[in-house]
């Protein structure tokens, strides 16, 4: 089995910048809510390590922007995140009871409201993006329709299907489903923090942040394999168990590490045709290659 990589440094202001505004954000007054807002708070307040929200800032920090403007834009894409591992854990799909090292909200709330505190963050998601984010009317708006292709049919919750009913015969479907699952809205994170600090051409960040989501699961996959619980805060073999089709059972735990090798050079390569100081992603993208949780 490969010896771990040594863990990257992270980049640590902008995730406390990313913590701070996640814990002022008020989803809801109405106390006949408040439950529900209780079940909200305690998934997305969980902790982690913000990858999506931080990528955004370190794009806009990258053009010489100030991270903190693009905060609310940044925030969304947590939400987003968030709601989206609640629904993954419910039983009808990867029926997990850890999550980020403690029980997952619908073993705490119970399934309905687990259910419905997804359904809320996915909505104040856009409500934050849509009312919270300044800048040119067209950049918010073409981060708003980023983030609604990122999550839906052609991209997060598509990935979902093809995982949950195992439409990945083939290689190329295997990297259709991790693209969309899990690749898109790290793009959308990349793509975002680029076009509302002014990038006229997104392309070079999406082909970027392409490598990165790729990376991202395959080293997942790995985890999945080789993790520790107590460190990743949340099960590991769950994959094998229910016999889901990943980089390490179609490629080997050998051909997984090359493969994170190949798409960790390919991002580096696509890194070094971005403007400005990049240094920020660089140490993301090799975080995210040797991390451990």
């Amino acid at each position: 089995m490969p010896r771990p990589l040594p863990e990257t440094p992270y980049p640590a202001a902008l995730l406390k910048l990313v913590e701070n505004y996640l814990v002022t954000l008020d989803l809801g007054a109405d106390r006949r809510a408040a439950h529900l807002v209780e079940a909200m708070r305690y998934s997305l307040l969980a902790g982690g390590k913000r990858i999506r929200p931080v990528l955004t800032l370190a794009t806009a920090r990258s053009r010489g922007a100030d991270p903190a403007a693009v905060l609310p834009a940044a925030a969304a894409l947590e939400l987003i995140h968030t709601y989206s591992l609640i629904h993954d854990d419910l039983p009808a799909i990867d029926d997990d009871t850890l999550r980020r090292g403690r029980p997952t909200c619908h073993v705490m709330f119970g399934e309905d409201i687990a259910i419905l505190a997804g359904d809320g963050l996915f909505a104040e998601a856009f409500n934050l993006l849509l009312g919270r984010q300044a800048g040119a009317p067209e950049a918010v708006l073409a981060a708003a329709a980023e983030v609604a292709a990122a999550t839906g049919v052609q991209g997060m919750v598509g990935g979902q299907y093809m995982d949950v009913a195992g439409k990945a015969a083939d290689d190329d479907d295997l990297r259709t489903l991790h693209a969309l699952k899990t690749g898109r809205l790290i793009e959308a994170a990349v793509v975002c923090g680029a076009g509302l600090s002014g990038a006229a051409n997104v392309a070079p960040y999406r082909a970027f942040a392409a490598e990165v989501g790729l990376l991202f699961q395959i080293v997942d996959d790995i985890l999945d394999e080789t993790g520790d619980a107590a460190e990743l805060g949340k099960s590991v073999g769950k994959d094998r168990a229910q016999h889901k089709v990943t980089y390490v059972s179609r490629f080997g735990m050998d051909g997984a590490e090359r493969l994170a090798g190949e798409a960790t050079e390919r991002a580096h390569e696509r890194l070094s045709a971005l403007p400005g100081d990049t240094s920020d992603l660089a140490s993301l993208t090799a975080y995210i290659r040797s991390r451990r949780r």
